[in-house]
């Protein structure tokens, strides 16, 4: 009995220092890696105006230059108001032509005839008041029918200064304030031809820069509503790492400094530069959760790849840690 009680003895010490370093390992090692992914933030496409796409050739996974067009919205509608702006824009144009032009002689000589008539008929109204002044003095004619003289007299030398005021206003010097209108007509005609210029090309949207299509919405011939994104783009320039740093050793973590990480099917010697630490702690998140993590602190950091078009989002990354400053 006394070797079976020994041999007991010893599976339970061995149990009890099998639990013990599986319980204090991993608070007591340093993690040699950092548990991290590859993140990409997709653009995301669209028209600001409704209507039927008229052309798509893109497919998932397909590449982009930069400057390529995505795809078309029915430009009819936008076309023919564009046509109108232009057509605005024109008459404007000539009507502020015209405008500085002045009045052309044949207008002219219209103010001249009615200045003659008016000049005529002052000339028979004076005429007429002179004789009834003659014949009123004799007793012929009663007063009354002098004060009516004087009066047509005194309207016919009013109209010919009418006609005067009239014909210096036809000037051009007196037209300013026409002209000054005509030109203000011009300049929102100009605005509204940019403006459907500018609606016109937002149809058809541009790749801002070399990217891979990461989803296809919508196919020919179904209806955009206006603002509902198309295509889905991933620039490089948006892929990026993103690892959690542990509390004790964030402060060795500064934007600008360099991080090394590898992937599974991914270059070696691979390198990234910090862009972004988190100024908040959080508790370790599933997607890296593990038994020796658990219930840590940690801080979200965010670096760019060198090499960015050569990698995977969601692509599970070992990042190896910074040295804490001393």
């Amino acid at each position: 009995m006394k070797p079976q009680r020994a041999i007991v003895a010893v599976l339970v010490l061995t149990a009890l220092v099998l639990g013990a370093v599986l319980l204090l390992a991993p608070k007591l090692s340093r993690p040699r890696t950092l548990s991290g992914y590859i993140e990409g933030e997709p653009l995301y496409l669209a028209s600001p105006v409704s209507g039927a796409l008229a052309d798509i050739a893109l497919r998932r996974g397909d590449q982009v230059a930069a400057g390529q067009t995505l795809f078309t919205v029915d430009p009819r509608q936008l076309a023919a108001a564009t046509v109108q702006a232009q057509s605005e824009l024109a008459a404007a144009q000539a009507q502020a032509a015209d405008a500085r032009k002045g009045q052309r002689p044949v207008e002219l000589a219209v103010f001249d005839a009615e200045i003659a008539a008016a000049e005529a008929q002052l000339r028979d109204a004076q005429a007429t008041y002179r004789r009834i002044e003659i014949l009123t003095r004799k007793g012929i004619y009663a007063p009354a029918r002098l004060d009516d003289a004087r009066a047509a007299r005194d309207a016919a030398a009013a109209g010919v200064k009418a006609a005067l005021r009239r014909r210096d206003a036809a000037d051009l010097g007196a037209r300013e304030d026409q002209l000054r209108a005509a030109e203000s007509r011009v300049l929102q005609a100009g605005a509204g031809v940019s403006v459907a210029a500018a609606r016109l090309s937002d149809l058809s949207p541009r790749a801002p820069s070399p990217a891979r299509v990461e989803d296809v919405f919508f196919q020919r011939g179904e209806w955009v509503a206006a603002n509902q994104p198309v295509v889905a783009l991933l620039p490089a320039d948006r892929i990026y790492v993103r690892f959690f740093a542990p509390e004790k050793t964030v402060a060795a973590y500064r934007r600008g400094r360099q991080v090394r990480f590898s992937c599974d099917g991914c270059a070696k010697n691979l390198t990234a530069t910090i862009s972004y630490v988190s100024p908040r702690p959080e508790f370790t998140p599933p997607v890296i959760y593990s038994l020796g993590a658990r219930d840590k602190l940690v801080f979200l950091v965010e670096a760019r790849p060198v090499h960015p078009e050569r990698l995977t989002p969601g692509l599970p990354v070992d990042v190896t840690p910074l040295e804490p400053p001393r």
